[in-house]
C-alpha cells in the first residue's frame, strides 16, 4: 500500500517513519534464509574494534556487509521492488537512485551496537531530507537484542562528529538523547530515516542474532553533491541504479541485466535453498 499524506509528513517534519509489516512473512523468511548464507559462507567482517579503532576485537562483534549487491542477486533485486520504490519515491521524490547497501548482524551474546551518527556527516548532501535510509529489521528488532535508536526532529542540526574507537571505520557523535526514541519492529517492518537524523542501535546481549538490513537512496537533484558524487552519477556505474525517472533502465544499464521484476523470483530461490539446506541437515 502506498504510504500516507500523514505518514510522510511524519518524515518531513520529524525526520523518520515506522512501517509496520512491509514485507510479508515469505520474504522476510528468504532474507533470514540469505542471512544464514552469508553465516554458512564466512562473509560477514568484524568491524568492533578493542577502542584503539583498528585492533580488531575479540570479545565483542559488529559483522557487517558492504555492498551486498555483489554477493546476494536476492538483495540486490529488494530495491527494485516496487512497494519499496513507491515509498522512497514519496518520501524522497523522483528521480532517485540507489546510494549504498549493507548489512549489519549483532550476533547473539556479543553483538555490539553502533554508536550515535548521522549519515550526512559522511555524505554532506545541501538537503538532508533528499536522501533516506531504508533499515529493514531481518529479525524481531527489540529493546532487548540493540534494535534502532533515531532522535526526531535533529535532522536540521549539523552535530559534530569524530572517530569512533570502537569501529574501524566508522564516526559518532554525542547528541542529547532526551527525546530519543526506540525504534522496536518485527520482522519485516522498516524505518525510514533521513540523511540528517541521529541514530545508534545497542548491543545484543539475548541468545538470537539480530540483523539489520539498511539500503540508502538520494534524489538525483543532491547526488553530485556528495563526496564522490562524479562516480555516483557517472556512465557505466555498476553500483547506484536509477530506480525511477527517465534513466532508470531496471538495472540493465548497471548490472548488464534486467534486475526490476526479479524480486518475487528471487523470493522463491531463497526459500528452496533453505528448504534444501534443512533437508540435508535433517538426515
Amino acid at each position: 500500500m502506498p504510504l500516507t499524506p500523514q505518514q510522510i509528513e511524519q518524515f518531513r517534519t520529524q525526520g523518520y517513519l515506522v512501517v509496520p509489516d512491509l514485507f510479508s512473512t515469505p520474504e522476510v523468511h528468504a532474507m533470514q534464509a540469505e542471512v544464514e548464507r552469508f553465516k554458512r559462507e564466512d562473509k560477514f567482517r568484524n568491524v568492533a574494534t578493542d577502542g584503539d579503532g583498528k585492533t580488531h576485537s575479540s570479545k565483542q562483534r559488529n559483522l557487517q556487509i558492504c555492498p551486498t549487491y555483489k554477493i546476494s542477486n536476492f538483495f540486490r533485486a529488494l530495491p527494485f521492488d516496487p512497494k519499496v520504490v513507491e515509498a522512497v519515491s514519496g518520501l524522497i521524490g523522483d528521480p532517485f537512485l540507489l546510494h549504498l547497501d549493507q548489512i549489519f548482524l549483532k550476533p547473539a551474546g556479543d553483538g555490539m551496537g553502533t554508536n550515535w551518527h548521522q549519515d550526512n556527516a559522511y555524505f554532506k548532501i545541501a538537503d538532508p531530507l533528499k536522501g533516506t535510509a531504508m533499515w529493514i529489521a531481518v529479525h524481531d528488532a527489540t529493546v532487548a537484542n540493540g534494535t534502532l535508536r533515531v532522535i526526531p526532529n535533529m535532522f536540521r542540526e549539523e552535530l559534530p562528529h569524530e572517530r569512533d574507537p570502537m569501529s574501524d571505520h566508522h564516526i559518532r557523535c554525542y547528541p542529547d538523547e532526551t527525546h530519543a526514541q526506540v525504534c522496536e519492529v518485527k520482522a519485516g517492518g522498516v524505518v525510514f530515516f533521513c540523511y540528517g537524523t541521529p541514530h545508534s542501535t545497542a548491543a545484543n546481549h539475548t541468545d538470537k542474532d539480530r540483523a539489520g538490513f539498511a539500503y540508502h537512496f538520494l534524489h538525483e537533484s543532491v547526488a553530485a553533491g556528495t563526496s564522490y558524487g562524479d562516480r555516483i552519477l557517472a556512465d557505466g556505474r555498476d553500483y547506484n541504479p536509477f530506480l525511477t525517472g527517465p534513466k532508470a533502465s531496471g538495472g540493465l544499464k548497471e548490472y548488464g541485466s534486467t534486475v526490476a521484476g526479479t524480486w518475487p523470483i528471487e523470493v522463491a530461490k531463497a526459500l528452496d535453498m533453505a528448504r534444501q539446506v534443512e533437508a540435508v541437515g535433517a538426515r
